[in-house]
């Protein structure tokens, strides 16, 4: 028998809250984290808006000693998985810590670190650049301190594929938990990359939305006059462990992880597979793993990034797979909130989805106002709506073709008789 897998603590940091109680008010009310960027003076810079991390401070947090040492997002790494453990009622001691792992995804990880040493570099010189630069720059800092931070001694990476990161990571630490690697993984994702480098580059790609002067107007999935993306900050963090563990520990289960998915298009560095093709498969893999059929899923959290083509082929590879059934699924995008947290998305994604199964109301896509032909689904338009869910899934994709998709379900404990 399959060991099945469950969620029992949620954390976050993201554009519109610190926390999962505040991130889930302001997205059931449709509010944009957007507003010009306040990291680096962006006057003169083709994109000027984002959707920055707001009222987070470090140095408060960890003390100015410990925080120097961290690039933004290994600080938003830990605080978020600070916040899942106590979710959770998670004990760790020397009884369990060889057996709770760490799998976090993070597409870029420390470029704020890297950047400004490159800076310190050019005008300072070699002997100038910090002896923290590599380690607060690689990927795999963040689930590194984190270990650190906690005290976990189990399996710990960083998944890095792009922007289905986050989402590769929950599926990845669900699969560990079933072959008995650990019995408590801590994954999510994590991202900070609001820098003029990335910004730039982005930018040059034609990825970004330029509507300056309307940031919390510019984030627009499936609208027909999206015109990019919007680039978020943020960390998600969800507890994951065997439901035997869970059981033994008396622990509250949120929702149960039934089915993972992931592939690659094979077809183009930043552009999607044409219809869809590649994340169609995807999809199909993750519904054959949960044993469920494309009818039985209530919502989609689609990636919807608010670009012409990702936004186009998503809808196209849905209708493939869902056939009829696609027209009646809701299938919103919280990015027209959030912006787009890149490695860290499906993570904060997965987080709204465990709410979604909770609270049985389906978040909206915000900013659309003019249908597209070719984007015509239920896209939820601005209005939160209740809905009877048992089974909602999430979709991520990323450069270099990566794609990645999750079920999550409603846990029902027979034993207790108690639906959580």
């Amino acid at each position: 028998m399959r060991t099945r897998v469950v969620i029992t603590g949620l954390g976050c940091v993201s554009p519109v809250g610190n926390d999962v109680p505040t991130l889930w008010r302001n997205l059931l009310a449709g509010q944009s984290g957007a507003g010009p960027i306040t990291h680096y003076d962006a006057r003169g810079h083709k994109v000027q808006i984002a959707a920055e991390v707001k009222g987070f401070d470090g140095n408060a947090i960890f003390g100015r000693g410990e925080a120097r040492r961290m690039d933004r997002f290994s600080q938003f790494a830990v605080y978020a998985a600070r916040q899942a453990v106590e979710d959770a009622a998670l004990v760790i001691d020397d009884h369990n810590r060889d057996r709770i792992g760490v799998m976090l995804g993070s597409g870029v990880g420390g470029l704020t670190t890297l950047f400004e040493q490159m800076q310190v570099y050019a005008q300072r010189g070699p002997d100038r650049v910090s002896p923290f630069l590599v380690p607060m720059m690689l990927p795999d800092t963040a689930p590194g301190m984190v270990a650190i931070t906690l005290g976990v001694r189990g399996p710990n990476m960083a998944v890095v594929s792009a922007c289905a990161s986050g989402t590769n990571a929950l599926g990845e630490a669900a699969e560990a938990i079933r072959r008995g690697s650990a019995d408590v993984i801590l994954t999510g994702g994590s991202e900070s990359v609001i820098v003029p480098i990335a910004i730039a580059g982005m930018a040059v790609m034609n990825a970004l939305s330029t509507r300056n002067a309307d940031p919390q107007g510019a984030s627009r999935p499936f609208d027909r006059d999206r015109d990019g993306f919007l680039m978020g900050e943020g960390a998600a963090v969800l507890v994951l462990e065997s439901l035997e563990h869970a059981q033994r520990r008396g622990a509250n289960i949120f929702a149960e992880v039934t089915g993972y998915g992931t592939t690659n298009d094979a077809y183009h560095i930043s552009a999607p597979a044409e219809n869809g093709a590649g994340a169609a498969v995807c999809m199909q893999l993750a519904l054959d793993s949960a044993g469920l059929r494309p009818d039985e899923i209530g919502y989609i959290n689609a990636h919807g990034t608010s670009t012409q083509l990702n936004d186009k082929s998503e809808t196209a590879a849905i209708k493939t797979v869902f056939g009829a059934h696609a027209y009646h699924v809701p299938v919103s995008s919280t990015k027209s909130m959030t912006g787009h947290l890149l490695g860290a998305a499906g993570a904060l994604e997965a987080v709204v989805c465990v709410k979604v199964l909770q609270d049985q109301i389906v978040p909206p896509t915000i900013n659309y106002t003019t249908p597209d032909a070719d984007c015509d689904l239920d896209y939820v338009p601005n209005q939160a709506r209740k809905a009877a869910l048992r089974h909602v899934m999430s979709n991520s994709f990323g450069f270099g073709g990566h794609n990645a998709t999750i079920i999550l379900s409603r846990f029902a404990d027979t034993e207790r008789g108690v639906s959580q």
